[in-house]
């Protein structure tokens, strides 16, 4: 769109503030003056804050250790919600989680928060048994665990957590814009039979993105619970 500095200031960039924006304005907008009886923006807010309190937080982590780290999960899961479903609202059509950096941003955020409450709750020696699944009942075969623990936790969880929500993003998009471009070619080609059928898929593919969108943010918030959760248990 733009460049200050040497500094692209594009689409995706301008869909996540207006992310964020979005999402600051509803919730204060929502809890600035809540009531006994709430209203209907009160009513929605609290009902999303919930489903991530008690259906994720309180289920992963549990009510004691997990109340702290609800505001984190509640903005997570609304903040990729809403990135993925400018996917389908017209002239933004794009989801900002199909450009890797931000998933990438996302999964570092939670990897350092595991890592640093990780060695904060068990200590240097603690966190490294944690991460590495040390059980001395393995016996001969207890460094080889560990070494792939080590590498699984440290390495290929949080490259998974980014490319899971990228790649499905990605791909979804990449349908939605074949077959919307596939309707525009047959209507104006000799194949427009073909193309209400194209058109049809079209609508099915928005549908099924409404649902994998909802999906990919409570994957994310749930595997950012567990890690969590792991952080916090006790290493054997």
């Amino acid at each position: 769109m733009f460049t200050i500095g040497g500094f692209e200031f594009n689409k995706p960039i301008l869909l996540a503030l207006v992310t964020t924006l979005v999402l600051c304005v509803f919730f204060w907008k929502a809890f600035a003056s809540p009531k006994v009886v709430p209203g209907k923006l009160q009513m929605v807010a609290e009902s999303g804050y919930d489903f991530v309190r008690r259906g994720i937080v309180y289920e992963t982590i549990g009510k004691k250790e997990g109340e702290k780290w609800v505001p984190l999960l509640v903005s997570l899961f609304f903040f990729i919600w809403l990135m993925n479903l400018w996917s389908i609202i017209p002239l933004a059509q794009f989801p900002v989680t199909s450009i890797i950096a931000f998933p990438a941003a996302l999964a570092i955020l939670v990897w350092l928060t595991w890592m640093t409450l990780t060695f904060k709750r068990h200590g240097f020696a603690g966190g490294f048994k944690n991460l590495t699944g040390y059980d001395k009942s393995l016996g001969g075969v207890l460094p080889l665990v560990m070494l792939i623990e080590f590498f699984s936790n440290v390495l290929v969880r949080p490259f998974t957590h980014a490319v899971r929500l990228f790649a499905n993003m990605f791909a979804g998009h990449l349908l939605l814009v074949m077959f919307t471009i596939a309707t525009w070619f047959f209507m104006n080609s000799w194949g427009f039979a073909y193309a209400p059928v194209a058109f049809v898929m079209v609508m099915v593919m928005i549908a099924f993105e409404l649902f994998i969108q909802a999906v990919q943010a409570y994957v994310f918030v749930v595997l950012t619970a567990s890690y969590i959760s792991g952080a916090l248990e006790e290493a054997h």
